[in-house]
């Protein structure tokens, strides 16, 4: 037995205490017949469900905590890590939810289903609210801020999926509302660490889960479509812009199989007036305490886009390529590899949202930049990552991410002279490193316990305006599932 497991298991028979032994009878009377337990939380075709994960953390980069950040801190390197907190974090492994689903068979195969799902942050009670995190820092320099990051969670009452429709083991599923995307779910399949916020790159930043911007890692007002044929599984997902033409609609297709123990899918998804927002700088927001005119009246521009309210943000259409593949070894080897590869393309709108338009959780787009991409912008994603069970409760994730950003600056211009100097302009090539490596030790079937570090580090454009260019996470938790 490992020293690890044994520290483990000795804890967890202290807190849960050791059964005394006692001698059998010499002829024991037959055993009463038990029904197998039942432990899902479901009645009549309605189930509850939810997670709560929290641990302590360590970075030796970061903004202090936030109470409504999703991932809480910054564990992947931010432009604003001045500090070296340590404190309680919550959703490192998963993120903490409590959700509701239903089943109603309705005829032949078919059944009728649903699903709820709101998100919420355990170190504080709050709802998670990604945009709540990039308001609370608008006109503040950088090493005043607290962690903040823009997601596809923004303190929606259902944040996680809000949609209804109709399944058939036969035929596949067809459901409208808010979706996580065919993509985000390969993200989560195809990442060794399964898109954990605080030991994966892609689980913590949504851009590749969102084709390109984090808020599109959920898509609300979609239809989508997923279904298995054998060794085949296909899917197709539509998103409405409620608008005429193209405006801030997007769609996806998926196509893969499996064998054995290899399963591949290729996805591409096309997005329109993607948004990537941030908080406000401390110029828009002495621009935001003007005046403002709506018809013939005046108001306090305030008054027109609340700053408590309001964000900035960077608009593009976005076009994504991305194949993913895992391999689980035969039975008994306990181990699985998997990784993946996808091509961001960012253009500048066709459509252009305006300043003023809303976007996800009801928050404002005060000030928009469209001319982002005069050229186009790729990002190149790779990962790969192997989990190796070292015993039937202890497993060994180890995993690795890079990020590769094109030059995508005007020739001649200030931004490409700055691109051989030691600080680029955000325009110029840049790449990005993650590494992680986590054990996770199962104490019971809903109960686990984890600890692992992830290292991130930026260089050249993709490093531009951070404070410090590297960060080690280091985080041990809990995490209870029903």
């Amino acid at each position: 037995m490992t020293p690890i497991r044994a520290c483990l298991l000795t804890a967890s028979l202290a807190a849960a205490g050791i059964a005394q032994a006692q001698t059998a009878p010499s002829a024991p009377a037959p055993a009463p017949a038990t029904k197998a337990e039942d432990s899902s939380l479901t009645w009549k075709g309605i189930t509850l469900y939810g997670i709560v994960d929290i641990g302590i953390q360590n970075d030796t980069h970061s903004a202090p905590f936030s109470d409504y950040f999703p991932a809480v801190s910054g564990s992947l390197v931010q432009k604003n890590d001045y500090d070296s907190p340590t404190g309680i974090a919550g959703n490192n492994l998963s993120q903490s939810r409590i959700g509701i689903s239903g089943n109603e068979p309705i005829a032949g195969d078919w059944a009728a289903v649903f699903r709820f799902e709101t998100f919420f942050n355990p170190q504080s009670g709050d709802l998670s609210d990604a945009l709540k995190s990039l308001t609370l820092n608008n006109g503040k320099p950088a090493a005043a801020q607290t962690t903040g990051v823009d997601s596809s969670v923004a303190g929606q009452l259902f944040a996680g999926a809000a949609y209804a429709g109709f399944s058939s083991p036969t035929y596949g599923s067809f459901t409208f509302g808010r979706h996580v995307t065919l993509l985000a779910d390969g993200i989560s399949k195809y990442d060794i660490m399964g898109a954990a916020q605080a030991f994966s790159l892609i689980g913590y930043s949504g851009t590749t889960a969102g084709g390109g911007d984090t808020e599109d890692r959920r898509l609300d007002q979609s239809v989508k479509y997923y279904a298995k044929y054998d060794w085949l599984h296909v899917g197709a997902l539509y998103q409405f812009g409620s608008s005429s033409g193209s405006i801030n609609t997007g769609y996806q297709l998926q196509i893969g199989g499996e064998y054995a123990g290899l399963s591949v899918d290729g996805y591409y998804f096309k997005k329109y007036d993607a948004v990537s927002a941030s908080a406000l700088s401390a110029a828009q927001v002495t621009t935001m305490t003007g005046f403002c005119t709506v018809g013939s009246a005046t108001y306090n521009a305030a008054l027109c886009f609340p700053i408590s309210n309001s964000v900035s943000a960077t608009i593009s259409d976005n076009q994504t390529y991305a194949v993913m593949a895992s391999y689980a070894f035969p039975a008994g080897t306990r181990l699985k590899l998997a990784g993946g590869y996808e091509r961001i393309e960012f253009d500048n709108p066709t459509n252009p949202l305006p300043a003023g338009s809303l976007t996800i959780g009801g928050y404002i787009l005060a000030f928009t930049n469209i001319t982002a991409f005069n050229n186009q912008k790729t990002l190149d994603v790779y990962w790969a990552g192997v989990k190796w069970g070292l015993s039937p409760d202890l497993d060994l994730l180890a995993a690795y991410y890079y990020y590769k950003q094109n030059n995508f600056t005007t020739a001649g211009s200030a931004a490409a002279a700055s691109c051989s100097t030691s600080n680029p302009n955000a325009a110029c090539s840049g790449t990005e490193d993650v590494m992680s490596l986590v054990f996770d030790y199962r104490l019971s079937k809903r109960f686990d316990a984890y600890a692992g570090s992830m290292y991130s580090g930026v260089r050249d454009g993709l490093a531009n305006g951070y404070i410090n260019k590297t960060n080690i996470a280091t985080t041990a938790g809990l995490r209870f599932r029903f």
